[in-house]
């Protein structure tokens, strides 16, 4: 019966051990995807301000020359 105890002991310690690395490995990968997040937000917004100033570039491109 102590044995059996025993083993149910080591096996609890290795779960717990198990599960604070996976838990750090979340909190890793969570920390690498809020970055990610905040990255894209900035492509997106520099890809947007892009494209407004290529129409702006444009707009002003296609107006009558004054000595017309």
């Amino acid at each position: 019966m102590d044995k059996r105890i025993t083993e149910l002991e080591i096996k609890v310690a290795y779960q717990e051990d198990t599960i604070q690395q996976l838990d750090r490995v979340i909190c890793q990968q969570q920390d690498q995807i809020d970055s990610l997040k905040k990255q894209m937000t900035q492509l997106i917004k520099n890809a947007q301000q892009a494209t407004e100033e290529g129409r702006n570039l444009l707009s002003d491109s296609n107006e009558v020359p004054p000595h017309y």
